[in-house]
């Protein structure tokens, strides 16, 4: 999965930030699974400050528990180095700080192809979704006291 990142004044003056009756702004005090889904195919999720992390809990609950298909992107206080960490939780979009550089936000996701541990986008941990073979010569007979 490719996240999608944009530029703050693309979000702000562009297509990009515009909001339908298909979008829903969930506040990150707001408890999603209260909030009505139906017919919604993006959610924006507030981080107000860099250090409030409560929209990747409400992400991951989006994604994993609830189901939810559709977009979910991360606004506000968004900085390069959350992105990984974001998409792992289930955010397929970014809009990017005025102060972030969309070059260096994209190497974030160079630098790592795999993950040992599951997350919301790919639960299952990694040596059971790409399983190795025995090296040669290896006998599983089991253990002995």
């Amino acid at each position: 999965m490719t996240m999608k990142l944009i530029a703050a004044n693309d979000y702000f003056t562009g297509a990009e930030g515009q909001n339908d009756a298909q979008t829903l702004a969930l506040p990150n005090t707001e408890d999603p699974r209260t909030a009505a889904l139906q017919g919604v195919t993006r959610i924006d999720l507030n981080f107000p400050k860099f250090t409030d992390g409560r929209a990747y809990s409400q992400a991951f609950m989006l994604r994993r528990r609830l189901g939810f298909k559709g977009e979910i992107r991360a606004t506000g206080d968004v900085l390069i180095d959350q992105l990984v960490q974001m998409q792992r939780s289930g955010f397929d979009a970014a809009v990017l700080r005025a102060d972030q550089n969309l070059a260096f936000a994209q190497a974030q996701f160079d630098r790592y192809s795999a993950f040992y541990q599951g997350d919301a986008v790919q639960a299952q941990p990694l040596f059971v979704a790409q399983p190795q073979p025995a090296p040669a010569g290896f006998v599983n007979e089991g253990a002995s006291i």
